[in-house]
């Protein structure tokens, strides 16, 4: 018996990495999986079914069920049709895995409209489509049931670049940061129709990762096969199907999650400073805020 026995699940750019390590976790948990992939390269440029139809063939010979999708997941419509084929092939649908990303890296200085564009629209706008079309379901699903609305669960994508910054990526670090908003607010609105909705910022070997600056040295596999990968995209799976699970207690809440060990963070805490005696001037600010901004004093050990 798996943990998601029954359940029917999504996972978006799943053609490769993290998506394709998730897309084969959570089928082996016993999911029905869609495996969604636009088949480009890194850039966002190309098309191809091949490695999402390679994903589903590895499930299918593993035992377990599975059909392609390749549509864009950044295009409205297309997302649209991505849930109407789930419902029609395997009639519910219980989790949204959103993953599909790319990469245009570039000092912000430096940036294309379009560039800063297509990043934008790939991972948050391909976060929010095929979201705001599984919502829409889940509101008719629990319609139609009262007052037990079935189980959903929403898993997004972000990474360490939305919370710390990483050179020549505005455009990606932008749209990270604004997937966990888009999450909380899924959270508000999908909570009464059983709707759950997290964020995890994966830390892995993946196409995009081994894209920037020495990460040939710094992703590189161990020598040993038998060894275990600290950088493998399979180490991330498992929170991902936990937080799939029909019984997880997870909520509004963001992790970050590598190697073996899962960082349980959030969004910025406020503390609230009040000035007694009416508005506050320069040199009460100076004194009030002096120690909250020291060097160092909100930095998190990421890597």
């Amino acid at each position: 018996m798996g943990r998601l026995d029954g359940a029917v699940a999504i996972v978006t750019g799943a053609g490769h990495g993290l998506g394709r390590a998730h897309a084969l976790y959570l089928a082996k948990e016993g999911a029905r999986v869609v495996v969604n992939d636009l088949g480009g390269d890194v850039h966002g440029i190309g098309r191809s079914l091949t490695p999402a139809q390679n994903v589903v063939e590895e499930i299918r010979a593993a035992g377990g069920e599975a059909i392609v999708n390749g549509a864009d997941v950044s295009d409205w419509t297309q997302a649209e049709a991505l849930i109407e084929q789930t419902l029609d092939e395997f009639g519910d649908l219980n989790v949204l895995v959103n993953n599909a990303g790319i990469l245009r890296d570039r000092s912000l200085a430096n940036m294309t409209e379009d560039e800063w564009d297509a990043v934008i629209r790939v991972h948050l706008k391909g976060h929010a489509a095929p979201t705001k079309h599984a919502i829409a379901y889940w509101r008719q699903r629990a319609k139609g049931r009262g007052d037990r609305p079935g189980y959903a669960s929403v898993i997004h994508t972000s990474s360490v670049a939305g919370f710390a910054g990483n050179y020549g990526q505005a455009n990606y670090a932008s749209a990270k940061l604004a997937v966990c908003a888009l999450s909380q607010v899924v959270m508000l609105e999908g909570e009464r129709y059983g709707v759950r909705s997290n964020v995890v910022s994966p830390g892995a070997r993946t196409r995009l990762s081994l894209t920037t600056p020495g990460s040939e040295e710094r992703y590189r596999a161990p020598e040993d096969p038998t060894a275990f990968d600290p950088l493998s995209p399979a180490n991330v799976s498992p929170l991902v199907a936990w937080l799939a699970a029909p019984n997880c207690p997870a909520t509004g809440q963001m992790f970050h999650c590598d190697s073996n060990r899962v960082l349980v963070t959030s969004l910025p805490r406020v503390q609230e400073l009040r000035q007694t005696d009416g508005q506050w001037t320069l040199a009460a600010l100076d004194e009030a805020l002096s120690d909250a901004l020291q060097p160092g004093s909100n930095q998190t050990d990421w890597y």
